[in-house]
Formats: C-alpha cells, sequence, structure tokens
C-alpha cells in the first residue's frame, strides 16, 4: 500500500495493530540495523516547510505514522484519507502491551529530566512484565552539539545493545538525533516519542480518554503548560490552514 502524501511528507496508511507488527518484525529480524519511526502532528508539519534538517530526517525514517488528529483530517478533507491517528504516546504501551510471551523485550529510555526514565522504567516494568528496560539517560542540554557527549551516548545504549530506543527529547531534536546518529547504534528500532516518558513516568498527565478519541487532547496540553505551548500553538493555528489549503490547490506527489 503506498503512502499517503501530505504536506510533503509520506505518511503511512497503517492502524495501531499493524504499526506494532511493524515493529515487531524489525525487532525479530536477525540484522541489527537502525530503522526508527517519526510521528507528525500539526507543529512538526507546520516546522516541516521551513527545517531543511527536519525533511532530510523524515525522508531517512523507516516509518512515518501521523500523530496529530489534525493530520488525520486534514488527509480526509483533502480526499487522502489516512485510517487512523496512531500517536506515539499510544505506540510505545501498544508495542509493550503486545510482547507477551518468549524473549522479553529490551528497551532502553533516552531523554526526559533527571529521574524521570528512572520513574518511566520502573513503571513499565510492574505494568509489562515482559519489557525490560536495559537503560535510561537523560541527557544535558545542549548535548546535541557536543560530539564527545553523543558519542559517550551511543556507547551507553550500544553497551546494553536495546531491542528498542526510546527517544524523549523533543521535535525537532530527537528527529535530528536519531537521523544523524542512527549507523552508529547497535540497536532493531527508535521510536521518536516526543513526552511519551514524561506520560509513563507520571510526571505528565495525558488527556481523558474522550479528549484524545474528539481530537482535542491539544487543549488539555495548553491548559496544562500555557506559557510553553501558547505561542507555538497560536502560530501553528495560523498557519497549518493555509497548508492545508496550499496542499489542496498543489498536492504533494505520491511516492510508491
Amino acid at each position: 500500500m503506498p503512502n499517503i502524501s501530505l504536506f510533503g511528507m509520506q505518511i503511512a496508511p497503517l492502524r495501531m495493530p499493524e504499526a506494532v507488527a511493524t515493529l515487531h518484525a524489525w525487532i525479530d529480524a536477525e540484522e541489527r540495523r537502525c530503522r526508527y519511526v517519526v510521528t507528525p502532528n500539526v507543529d512538526h508539519a507546520v516546522m516541516f516547510e521551513k527545517h531543511a534538517g527536519l525533511r532530510a530526517a523524515y525522508r531517512d525514517a523507516s516509518l512515518v505514522l501521523a500523530d496529530g488528529f489534525p493530520v488525520v483530517l486534514a488527509s480526509r478533507l483533502l480526499k487522502k484519507p489516512l485510517p487512523e491517528r496512531v500517536a506515539g504516546s499510544d505506540l510505545a504501551p501498544a508495542l509493550f502491551a503486545s510482547t507477551t510471551s518468549g524473549r522479553p523485550l529490551s528497551v532502553y529510555l533516552l531523554g526526559a529530566g533527571p529521574g524521570v526514565a528512572e520513574r518511566a522504567a520502573h513503571n513499565i516494568e510492574q505494568r509489562w512484565p515482559n519489557t525490560k528496560v536495559v537503560g535510561t539517560y537523560s541527557p544535558p542540554l545542549g548535548f546535541e552539539r557536543d560530539e564527545q557527549e553523543c558519542t559517550s551516548i551511543c556507547e551507553r545504549i550500544n553497551a546494553v545493545r536495546p531491542d528498542v530506543l526510546m527517544l524523549g527529547l523533543g521535535a525537532p531534536k530527537q528527529e535530528l538525533w536519531i537521523a544523524k546518529h542512527r549507523e552508529r547504534l547497535q540497536v532493531k528500532a527508535a521510536l521518536c516519542i516526543g513526552a511519551t516518558i514524561d506520560f509513563l513516568a507520571g510526571e505528565k498527565a495525558r488527556a481523558p480518554r474522550w479528549m484524545q478519541k474528539c481530537g482535542v487532547e491539544w487543549l488539555h496540553r495548553l491548559a496544562s503548560e500555557p506559557k510553553r505551548l501558547l505561542n507555538r500553538y497560536a502560530h501553528d493555528a495560523w498557519v497549518f490552514p493555509q497548508l492545508v489549503w496550499r496542499e489542496w490547490r498543489f498536492p504533494s506527489p505520491t511516492v510508491r
């Protein structure tokens, strides 16, 4: 099935079970090659146009899944419908829950504030006993510009050879970092999942399920962090409809 072309991005038209099955196929493969997943939302779509590095990171991603409900809604308005939203914050738990027998799934958590990933690791192992968190690290501010620090991070991860690397560094930092360093990493899959580590640690609360289903989870996040998100959301709300209009007039070409 061809990807759906939206806003210059090639988005896989997968539902959650299909996305999880794809990850398991990567993990079960004998080859230890780092394939990574990106999950675009409205903010990504807005950044994408002017950020060459983000476009390159998306181009090299092995799987692009629509995180934002407005992205899914836009796809339907543009007659190129995506089947559903596959949020990074749902993808990681779905992967853990699907690993119920055989060899435990090994996971490394990179990101979040000091101590947060450790709490997330404890909660993950308590809730999903067949998932083993083999390492955590909260990198210092500006680490992505320090080549020595990046080398040290790669060595930390490779020392435990996890099946899955979860990057909770925020966008576009996590996408740029994994695109640059993937060939140095001994992992099967890497997930760019934003605030998911914070959610799993209980550091931040996700919106109620009804808000997620109605596509207004962003309202909950805005109410939770107004100072950090208000300007960004206002800018995105102005620019994104323009992207939809332009996509309607000049559709992105499909890449099979």
